[in-house]
């Protein structure tokens, strides 16, 4: 299994710093939904402290954690993407403090600074191959814990 990554000490310093001049210190009260799946993904955050639940809508009622967040894990990767819309929603699970990064800005920073793009890129890729691999292995989890006892 690939080991977790966290974005900001996963940049080496310089770019990291020229990183955190574009944050913003925000925070999140228990229980407020960050975002919603399908609306506009215009920014990403790194959770400083708390607890942020990834969500998937299964149906008009329910509503199914798929990951849990922590201190020093991005939360939102869909501003990097066309067509720029959330996959998931969240939802603060505890109080947060993170810090904010809108994406427009970044982009803009990684055109003027190709090795900062490529290093977070490249990051993201890192942080996104971990949490589908986790995913999945939760997945297979609940696949054969359903499996019933003599069926292959």
């Amino acid at each position: 299994m690939t080991k977790a990554i966290k974005l900001l000490t996963a940049l080496p310093q310089a770019q990291r710093e020229r990183l955190m001049e574009l944050a913003k210190e925000v925070s999140f009260p228990e229980d407020t939904r960050i975002f919603e799946a399908a609306g506009t993904a215009d920014r990403f955050w790194v959770i400083r402290s708390g607890a942020v639940h990834l969500d998937q809508q299964v149906t008009s009622r329910q509503r199914v954690t798929v990951a849990t967040l922590g201190a020093g894990d991005m939360l939102g990767w869909s501003w990097l993407f066309p067509p720029y819309q959330w996959d998931f929603g969240a939802v603060a699970f505890t109080d947060v403090r993170a810090y904010e990064f809108d994406g427009p800005s970044v982009l803009a920073l990684c055109v003027e600074d190709p090795l900062l793009g490529l290093s977070l890129v490249r990051t993201v890729a890192e942080i996104l191959a971990h949490r589908l691999e986790t995913t999945r292995g939760k997945l297979m989890d609940q696949y054969t814990s359903r499996r019933r006892p003599g069926l292959i």
